[in-house]
């Protein structure tokens, strides 16, 4: 559909304005004169004021001839030369005689008077002068209301309606109908402003969609966690009221009893922590408040830390990463997000296995790897991997303890700072979660 700028579409209409007038006074004159000459010389005014002076006089002269057919025809010719009609009447208000007896009101200029002899009245005279540019006039009035009519309806069709429209369709989206549509307009300004808001519109749905989504996700998450929590604190309790109703009597069944509950503890203590770092990572800032840090060493601290939980399962932690790789981002979020990932592979990996870490500086991106000889993952586990409380039943079992949240807290940790987390297998076997980030922040 073809459009037109506002601009354009104003000017038509004062241009339609000031043209239609004036094709109707030129129209009444042509009609009216036969000609488009609009100038009237002193001449003409002397020859109509002599034309009006001698058709007195006749009229006057020739009182007791008014009803004589001959006078009439004299009278009547003159009037033809000069354009004027007459009306004659006696005393009594009779008409006498009419030069155009169809004539019986103008909009020219009438000449009136009574003729009176010897102090008797002898009759009315109406005299009707040539036609002025009254017609025209009232013709360009006429065209003048007739082009704002056009110009009206113009306005109402291209401007008011499509603007009426749109706020109708703006006022049922916000009331919840998404499949509302725009109307088109051909003024290209109006259709701009339909664009823009169809791109908001298309904007706002999709943002309500994600944000239902996440919602919708966030009460997944808390009726999962809170139920993995409710297995922990059944054992809790259970061992506590052990404790208190003295049936643990030998001081090794007391410290039996003892590290069970301490480690039902920590492992609330990582639910509680992994819920409570998975919902911070909503409402983090959209830009971190980050500073240069080496990556290198953050691996190195992340390894240090899970080193205990691995020689207790005689898993050997190879180290491979390159020095000063330089990067920009939140220390504390990036030691979380490498702690998970290597959790994960220490959990997941058999006693006496190994795990290889690898890390180095590529142009612009810094590049991680963490390798396990773990099982192998099926297709569905490894497109699945990051879901929140995703457990596969080979990598992901409930039965190493995990709460299903530091793979997915790892992958937001890793995305916030710009960069990307995937999960696959090694050719040679194991788990293979590979990433990058970029050295300075986006």
């Amino acid at each position: 559909m073809r459009t037109m700028r506002i601009r354009t579409f104003t000017l038509l209409c004062f241009f339609l304005i000031l043209l239609l007038p004036w094709i109707f006074f030129l129209g009444a004159h042509f009609m009216e004169t036969n000609t488009l000459r609009f100038t009237q010389s002193q001449t003409q005014n002397e020859t109509l004021q002599r034309d009006l002076t001698g058709t007195i006089r006749l009229i006057e002269a020739g009182t007791e001839e008014w009803a004589d057919p001959n006078w009439q025809n004299e009278l009547y010719t003159k009037l033809q030369k000069a354009k004027m009609d007459v009306v004659l009447q006696s005393a009594s208000d009779l008409d006498i005689y009419r030069s155009n007896p169809e004539r019986r009101g103008s909009l020219s200029s009438t000449e009136r008077f009574s003729v009176i002899e010897d102090g008797e009245l002898i009759g009315r005279v109406t005299l009707f002068l040539p036609q002025s540019n009254s017609v025209q006039m009232i013709s360009a009035l006429a065209g003048l209301l007739l082009a704002f009519f056009v110009a009206g309806v113009e306005m109402r069709r291209f401007v008011l309606k499509p603007l009426e429209k749109m706020s109708a369709t703006a006022r049922q989206i916000a009331a919840g109908d998404w499949d509302m549509r725009m109307p088109l307009s051909r003024i290209t300004e109006i259709a701009e402003v339909r664009d823009g808001f169809e791109v908001m519109v298309k904007g706002l749905q999709q943002s309500f969609q994600k944000q239902a989504e996440l919602e919708e996700e966030r009460r997944f998450v808390i009726a999962a966690v809170a139920h993995d929590l409710r297995t922990p604190l059944f054992a809790l309790r259970g061992y506590l009221d052990g404790l208190e109703q003295g049936i643990a009597q030998s001081p090794e069944k007391i410290t039996k009893y003892v590290a069970v509950c301490m480690e039902k503890s920590a492992q609330l203590d990582r639910l509680v922590e992994d819920l409570f770092t998975f919902t911070k990572m909503e409402y983090l800032e959209k830009e971190l408040k980050s500073k240069p840090v080496d990556f290198t060493r953050i691996l190195g601290q992340s390894m240090d830390s899970l080193s205990p939980l691995a020689r207790q399962k005689n898993i050997s932690i190879a180290n491979h990463t390159a020095e000063n790789c330089i990067m920009s981002g939140d220390a504390h979020l990036l030691e979380r997000a490498m702690s998970n990932l290597l959790d994960n592979a220490v959990r997941h990996t058999p006693a006496g296995g190994e795990i290889v870490v690898q890390c180095q500086q590529d142009g612009n991106k810094v590049k991680f790897m963490i390798r396990d000889s773990g099982p192998v993952s099926s297709t569905e586990e490894l497109a699945r991997a990051f879901e929140p409380l995703y457990r596969g039943e080979v990598s992901r079992s409930r039965s190493t303890g995990g709460s299903g949240l530091g793979l997915a807290i790892s992958l937001r940790i890793v995305r916030r700072h710009g960069g990307e987390l995937t999960a696959g297998n090694h050719p040679e076997g194991g788990a293979l979660l590979t990433g990058w980030m970029p050295i300075t922040i986006p």
